[in-house]
C-alpha cells in the first residue's frame, strides 16, 4: 500500500484513471480530509497541506484533533487462543505478551521487505 508519513498522519496514495489525477485522504481518523493532485510531488505537497489544514482548523474549532494510532485496541481471539496466549505467557501480563509478540511480528515483516 502507497503511504505518506507527516506529523504523524498517514496519507493514502490512489489513482483515478477516469479523472486522471491522484488523489488520497488522510487515513485511520474518524474526520475526512482529503487531497489531491495531477504529480506525486503535489500530491505530497497538498497531503501536508491537508494535515496542516486539518490541524488549524481543530485548533479554531477548540476540537481535539484525530490521532491515527491511540496506542490501544481490542483483540478478539477466539476463547482457544486466549487461553494458550495466557498459558504461553507464563506469568507475564498478557499486554505485554501481546506486545512482545507484535514487535516479533513487526522485526520479522521488516526484514523480509
Amino acid at each position: 500500500m502507497n503511504m505518506m508519513e507527516y506529523k504523524g498522519y498517514l496519507g493514502t496514495v490512489e489513482y483515478s484513471s477516469e479523472d486522471h489525477c491522484l488523489y488520497g485522504k488522510l487515513a485511520y481518523i474518524r474526520d475526512l480530509v482529503n487531497y489531491e493532485a495531477n504529480t506525486v510531488a503535489d500530491l505530497e505537497a497538498e497531503f501536508r497541506l491537508a494535515v496542516d489544514d486539518y490541524l488549524a482548523t481543530c485548533h479554531q474549532m477548540e476540537k481535539e484533533p484525530n490521532k491515527p494510532f491511540k496506542g490501544s485496541f481490542n483483540v478478539r481471539t477466539g476463547p482457544e487462543l486466549h487461553r494458550a496466549a495466557v498459558v504461553a505467557s507464563k506469568g507475564q501480563s498478557l499486554n505485554a505478551f501481546v506486545c512482545d509478540a507484535i514487535k516479533e511480528k513487526v522485526k520479522r515483516c521488516e526484514a523480509e521487505a
